[in-house]
């Protein structure tokens, strides 16, 4: 999305902004053909970027002050700005090749993250950083999960456990979870309690679902419960 600039607004819109994302500074005017066939081009690849790079576009006649900072000569005229300066810049229409190899060399190079290396590290930061790469690999989201199982955050496991297809190594992992879950609540007593209850007592099976909501569905007792529950009413 492109920005009209002033010369009130240039500091703001323009130099500030450009200490945290490049700018792409479009002089142009009405009057200008060339102008209004590069002005489309930019507006297109900007945009692109998803917000990467910012396109403010300055009409000369109505902007004298910034016209005469950039001592236009000709129009149309392009430049880039970061940190606050000037780095690179064209003057007249250009092809959408040209206009596109622009504004790529004004993006950040790409950070390639060696997720093979992070799951070899193992330990928490590295696996976390892995998936955040790659937020499906299955073999991260387990290595992750069975390490908050052997600290007993079973339900971050179980949770993470979720987001990706349930295969025998996924399986084994919930097992686990399952199996080292403790639970720091006495539950487990009034849900047995109410449960021999529940057929003929509206009160008790009021009560029993909602300790169940209480509980919710990262506990791992919530599924069984509930079996439980539709077992003992039907």
């Amino acid at each position: 999305m492109a920005i009209d600039v002033q010369d009130a607004t240039f500091q703001k819109e323009v130099i500030e902004k450009s200490m945290i994302t490049p700018v792409i500074i479009d002089l142009w005017a009405q009057w200008c053909g060339p102008c209004k066939t590069l002005g489309p081009i930019l507006e297109k690849l900007t945009d692109a970027t998803s917000g990467k790079v910012i396109l403010a576009k300055v009409d000369v006649d109505s902007c004298p002050q910034i016209a005469q900072a950039f001592q236009v000569q000709s129009i149309p005229a392009v430049y880039a700005m970061k940190d606050g300066k000037i780095v690179d810049g064209f003057v007249g229409a250009q092809s959408e090749h040209v206009v596109e190899q622009f504004i790529k060399n004004l993006l950040p190079e790409p950070v390639v993250v060696d997720v093979k290396a992070l799951l070899a590290k193992g330990d928490e930061e590295s696996l976390r950083a892995a998936l955040a790469a790659e937020p499906t690999n299955e073999a991260v989201v387990v290595a992750l999960a069975d390490l908050l199982i052997a600290r007993k955050d079973c339900s971050a496991a179980l949770e993470l456990l979720k987001t990706v297809p349930e295969t025998e190594r996924v399986r084994t992992s919930v097992a686990a979870a399952r199996a080292a879950f403790v639970p720091k609540d006495d539950f487990d007593k009034q849900l047995t309690d109410l449960l021999v209850r529940v057929k003929t007592d509206e009160d008790a099976k009021r009560e029993f679902l909602e300790l169940l909501d209480k509980m919710g569905p990262n506990d791992p007792r919530t599924g069984d419960y509930r079996k439980k529950l539709t077992t003992k009413l039907f």
